[in-house]
């Protein structure tokens, strides 16, 4: 999907990515740690995976704490504050709780004035890149304005330790990134969402909802943990997410070859291994940070992106396509020129 407006003095307006930030807790959990009592070693990790560390929060960092600190980070190097935006997005899908909101509590913590619309968007893994849309979207609507879309995830709480095909995934973090009017020839030049429905329960969180609420039973069933079909998943993936790609770049009519940074969702180190084997971009250059943060969800795009960003690879001018793809099942692109 592509969109357009109309900025000041009659021009077309163009939104885009004016700052990034991410924050990973302090605590680094090593595959040896993770592993033990899920009956796996450190070869067996790396080699399922190419996970060898990942962080998990402190007992007293919820998803708010880790996307603050995130978002002040990306208002720094946009070089606004909190009293400017217009929207604030957290993509999460563990909250802090099940009601209120997550990003109400995030636009408290920075300040930011009732006009910022603040609420959650849970599209689990693909929810950094729904947000962006989202906001993009919204902006253009309005003629203007900034906006502050964040993923945030804090898987730890929700994994079952003995569970070998889900805890040595999955990691904490937030990830953030300020949009708003950018020059023209920048920005977002297209984005496309895509939700699988009838594959939803490839991964899950079985209890805790209203079809199944909470109880001493589900606690003992162990029905709060995160579970997950780790083939059916990596599938899913394999079979739709390569032709999406193609099929999206096609359609915006950008030829494989100018693509210049792929910056995906870091679902399995292994899993994006084949995924740009099946892709066959040659020339664009795949970012990953799942060998030392492992899978952190809603937060994996924007925390790479991040460390893209400040490493200096990513240059004024390149294109750069940010797959977001896993549960729901979703996945969604957003390209943008830089």
């Amino acid at each position: 999907m592509t969109s357009t407006s109309q900025g000041s003095g009659g021009k077309p307006l163009s939104i885009g990515i004016l700052g990034t930030g991410s924050y990973l807790p302090g605590h680094v959990v090593t595959n040896d740690e993770v592993g033990a009592p899920a009956g796996v070693d450190d070869e067996w990790i790396t080699r399922k995976t190419g996970i060898r560390t990942r962080r998990w929060a402190k007992p007293d960092e919820a998803a708010s704490d880790l996307a603050v600190i995130a978002g002040r980070a990306a208002l720094e190097r946009a070089g606004i504050t909190a009293a400017e935006l217009s929207l604030i997005l957290v993509a999460t899908s563990t909250p802090d709780e099940p009601h209120a909101p997550t990003a109400t509590a995030v636009a408290h913590q920075l300040d930011a004035p009732p006009q910022a619309a603040a609420f959650d968007v849970n599209s689990l893994c693909s929810g950094f890149v729904f947000s962006l849309a989202m906001a993009e979207h919204s902006l253009l609507a309005a003629g203007g304005g900034h906006a502050l879309v964040i993923g945030s995830d804090v898987y730890s709480r929700v994994l079952n330790p003995a569970d070998r095909r889900t805890t040595p995934l999955l990691g904490d973090g937030a990830g953030a990134a300020v949009l708003g009017p950018v020059g023209e020839g920048r920005g977002i030049v297209a984005t496309r969402l895509l939700s699988f429905g009838a594959q939803r329960d490839l991964t899950r969180i079985p209890a805790g909802g209203s079809r199944i609420p909470a109880s001493v039973r589900t606690v003992e069933d162990g029905l709060h943990y995160f579970t997950m079909d780790g083939r059916g998943v990596r599938a899913f993936v394999m079979e739709n997410v390569p032709s999406a790609i193609r099929k999206f770049l096609d359609d915006i009519g950008l030829p494989a070859g100018e693509l210049d940074h792929l910056v995906p969702h870091q679902a399995n180190g292994r899993m994006l291994e084949e995924l740009q084997q099946e892709l066959g971009i040659p020339t664009a250059r795949m970012h990953t940070t799942v060998d030392r943060y492992g899978n952190t969800a809603a937060a994996s795009v924007p925390i790479t992106l991040d460390a893209a960003v400040r490493s200096g690879a990513i240059r004024p001018g390149e294109t750069v396509l940010l797959a977001g793809f896993g549960g729901g099942m979703a996945a969604g692109f957003a390209l943008l020129r830089w």
